[in-house]
C-alpha cells in the first residue's frame, strides 16, 4: 500500500494504492484522499473530510490535524452541475443508528476502543445490525447507504474487514471497552445484580478454541461463549468465551473476578443448575456474593431435601399463584455448602407434573413397569428446588428465578440480529473481534427494543420502514426524502429530529 500524487490543472491530487489479490492475480484498487496541502506530513483536503492528515502505516485518517499553514489552502470551484443529483442513498435506517449511539452517549464507549478508524467501526456496528449477510458484502452495503456519506473514510474491502476485526479484538481495544462500557452501565440503574449464562456457537473452524461440547445432551462442535446481563435493564454487561469441551461449572469464579477487574462489583447472580457446585457456591459466599441458583436433581442435597418435605409439601400455605399456573412451593433453612445458611424453596408444579404423569402412562405398558415403580416415579413428577443465600417470599421466589429469561433474551437477538453466527472467522484475534461487535449491537438493540415494547413496532420492522427513506446526493448537500408516517413515530419516539437537508461541506 502507497500513495501515489497526480497533477490536475496546476494543482496536485493524493491517491491510495491497494494491491489486491484475487487467486493467482493481482490487481490495484485506488481510492482518492484529495488535493495536496502538506506532502511531507500527508496532509490532504478532501470534501468529505476537510483538511486531514493520513497516517499510511496505520490506515488511520485524523481530522482534526496539528498543522497551521501560513497559505491558506486553495478554495474548491464549484461547478455548473453543483445542483445536478449525483447519487441516491439509503438513509432513514443508519442515520436512525448514528443519531441513537450519539443521543444516549454510547459514541464516547465506543471512541474508546481506541481504533485508528474510527469510520469502519461506525460503519460495521451499523452493518451488523441493518444486514445478516457475510463480512465480504460490507463494502457493497455501505456503497448504497447513507453510511457512504457519514463514515466517507470507512475501507471495508474484505482483506481491510478482517483487520479491523484483528484490531478491535485486540487486547487493548476489548479493555478499553469495557473500562469505558462498566461506569455506564452502573449509572443506568442503581444495583449490580447479575445474570450469568452461556450458549454454544457451532463451527467447523480450525483453531483452538472450536471442540466439541456435550451441553445437556446436546452435542456440538462449538465455542462457549458466556454473558453477563443486568438483572435490572437486561442490558449485556460483559462477554467471555473458553473451548467448547469446557463445562460452565468452572468458568463462573472467574466470570466474577473478571468482571470485578472491570468495575463491576458483584453483589447478587441468578444462576443456570449448569453453574452449580459446592465451589462456586462456596466462592460466592467468600466473595459476599448473594445469589438464586435451581438445585440440581443429582444433588444430595436436592435428595435430601425432598425426602424431607414431599409429605407436608401439598398444603393451603404452600399455593401460589405464578404466570397463570399454580405451584405448591415450601421454604426452608438449610446449610446450602459447609456451615453456610441458606434458604431452599421445594416446589411442585401442578400443571408440569400432570404432562409429566400422562407420559409415564403411556410408556408404562412398553417398559413393563411394576405398580411400585409407577407409583415412585409418580411422587417425583413436577419437583424442583432453588436454592438461595437471601430469604424471600415463596411467590416472590419464581419471578426472581426467571429474570434469567433476560439471557436467553440477548442470545436470541445476537443470533438473529446482530449477526453473531454464523462465524465467519480464521483467528482468535478476529474471532474476538467479531464478538465484540456482535456485542456492541446487542446493548444498541436491546435498547432499542425496550424501548419499543409499548408501541406496535419491533427493530425489524421499524428499520425495514426507516430504510423506505432515501436521500438525493448532491455536490456540496443531500435532500432526504418525506418520513411517512411510520418513520415519523419512529423518530418522535425516540426525540429524533430528521434533516430535510444535510450540508457537505467539510473543513
Amino acid at each position: 500500500m502507497y500513495i501515489a500524487y497526480d497533477m490536475k490543472n496546476g494543482v496536485e491530487y493524493a491517491k491510495l494504492v491497494r494491491s489486491v489479490r484475487h487467486g493467482k492475480n493481482v490487481s490495484k484498487e485506488y481510492k482518492n484522499l484529495g488535493r495536496v496541502i502538506d506532502k511531507e506530513k500527508n496532509i490532504f483536503k478532501s470534501r468529505e473530510l476537510g483538511i486531514y492528515q493520513y497516517d499510511l502505516a496505520n490506515d488511520y485518517y485524523d481530522k482534526n490535524p496539528d498543522w497551521s499553514g501560513s497559505e491558506a489552502p486553495v478554495e474548491y470551484v464549484e461547478s455548473k452541475d453543483t445542483r445536478k443529483e449525483k447519487l441516491i442513498l439509503d438513509f432513514g435506517d443508519t442515520f436512525f443508528i448514528d443519531s441513537f449511539i450519539h443521543g444516549n452517549g454510547l459514541s464516547e464507549i465506543i471512541d474508546n476502543c481506541g481504533m485508528h478508524n474510527k469510520d469502519t467501526l461506525y460503519s460495521m456496528i451499523c452493518y451488523y445490525i441493518l444486514s445478516n449477510t457475510a463480512n465480504c458484502h460490507a463494502k457493497t452495503w455501505w456503497e448504497g447507504n447513507f453510511a457512504r456519506m457519514r463514515y466517507p473514510m470507512a475501507t471495508l474491502e474484505s482483506q481491510r474487514v478482517s483487520e479491523f476485526l484483528a484490531e478491535l479484538g485486540s487486547e487493548t481495544c476489548y479493555r478499553s471497552f469495557f473500562r469505558a462500557y462498566a461506569p455506564y452501565i452502573s449509572d443506568t440503574v442503581d444495583g449490580d445484580n447479575i445474570l450469568i449464562d452461556s450458549t454454544g456457537l457451532p463451527n467447523n473452524i480450525h483453531f483452538p478454541l472450536t471442540a466439541i461440547s456435550n451441553h445437556n445432551g446436546d452435542i456440538n462442535n462449538e465455542v462457549r461463549l458466556i454473558y453477563v446481563t443486568q438483572q435490572s435493564t437486561g442490558l449485556p454487561i460483559y462477554f467471555r468465551y473458553c473451548p467448547g469441551n469446557v463445562i460452565d461449572v468452572s468458568t463462573l469464579t472467574r466470570t466474577i473476578h473478571e468482571l470485578k477487574n472491570h468495575g463491576v462489583n458483584t453483589k447478587f447472580s441468578i444462576l443456570d443448575a449448569g453453574y452449580y457446585t459446592a465451589d462456586n457456591i462456596r466462592d460466592l459466599y467468600h466473595n459476599g456474593i448473594s445469589f438464586v441458583s435451581r438445585l440440581p436433581e443429582k444433588m444430595n442435597l436436592y435428595k435430601d431435601l425432598v425426602a424431607e418435605n414431599l409429605d407436608s409439601l401439598e398444603s393451603k400455605e404452600n399455593l401460589v399463584r405464578y404466570n397463570g399456573r399454580y405451584i405448591y412451593i415450601k421454604r426452608v433453612e438449610c446449610n446450602v455448602v459447609d456451615d453456610f445458611k441458606g434458604y431452599a424453596y421445594i416446589g411442585l408444579d401442578i400443571s408440569r407434573k400432570e404432562d409429566e404423569d400422562k407420559k409415564l402412562f403411556q410408556r408404562a405398558d412398553d417398559q413393563k413397569l411394576t405398580n411400585e415403580e409407577v407409583y415412585d416415579k409418580l411422587r417425583h413428577h413436577g419437583l424442583f428446588v432453588i436454592v438461595s443465600s437471601r430469604p424471600m417470599a415463596t411467590d416472590k421466589i419464581l419471578p426472581t428465578y426467571y429474570t434469567r429469561q433476560q439471557i436467553e433474551q440477548i442470545f436470541d437477538i445476537g443470533k438473529n440480529y446482530a449477526d453473531m453466527l454464523p462465524l465467519r472467522v480464521q483467528t482468535e484475534e478476529t474471532f474476538r473481534g467479531h464478538l465484540l461487535l456482535t456485542f456492541i449491537a446487542c446493548v444498541i438493540l436491546k435498547m432499542i427494543q425496550d424501548k419499543l415494547k409499548p408501541t406496535k413496532y419491533n427493530p425489524i420492522s421499524m428499520f425495514m420502514n426507516l430504510r423506505n427513506q432515501k436521500c438525493k446526493v448532491y455536490a456540496t448537500e443531500l435532500l432526504t426524502t418525506e418520513a411517512t408516517k411510520i418513520m415519523n413515530d419512529c423518530y418522535k419516539l425516540f426525540k429524533i429530529s430528521c434533516p430535510a437537508e444535510v450540508s457537505l461541506k467539510r473543513g
